[in-house]
């Protein structure tokens, strides 16, 4: 949907929220993970970018709830949200396989056997994760030169009507 009453100053501020998203998912997801990984701090230490991934998914959420935005920033606030849950989804799957992985190490006998199934399924496991951080950066980057031309999508503006002119 092309909102036309857009001034270039809520233009650059509905590009905000897409910006600190993808800052979040370099930062914390493609930076922070693989560097907690290599210095073997053990898999709790996967919970701190996951914490800065939350903090700023909080973040993201109460700042799109806000109600003295103008309605274009706020769709825009809305729909980084919108690829928050996406996000969201991609670390409740990791979760799940790596609850599959301690499980399935968890039962070996060998503790040899079961250190390299546990090393090789958290590796297996974090790829959920991996690809939905790159489909969401690519949503992102569309959503930043939608928010740039004073496009929103009609899904959001469905859920969240502009107000009356």
């Amino acid at each position: 949907m092309q909102y036309s009453a857009v001034t270039i100053q809520e233009r650059k501020n509905a590009q905000a929220p897409h910006n600190l998203y993808i800052l979040g998912l370099f930062l914390f997801d493609l930076f922070m993970t693989p560097a907690v990984i290599g210095l073997k701090i053990g898999m709790i230490g996967l919970l701190i970018p996951l914490f800065f991934s939350g903090s700023l998914i909080a973040y993201i959420y109460m700042r799109g709830r806000n109600g003295t935005l103008p309605w274009f920033v706020a769709a825009h606030w809305r729909l980084a949200f919108r690829r928050c849950k996406i996000l969201m989804l991609g670390y409740a799957l990791t979760a799940a396989l790596v609850l599959v992985a301690w499980l399935l190490s968890s039962i070996s006998d060998d503790a040899n056997m079961s250190s390299i199934m546990w090393t090789a399924m958290t590796r297996i496991a974090l790829m959920p994760t991996l690809i939905v951080v790159m489909i969401t950066a690519v949503l992102e980057y569309s959503a930043m030169a939608q928010a740039a031309k004073g496009e929103v999508p009609d899904k959001i503006a469905a859920v969240f009507p502009p107000p009356a002119q």
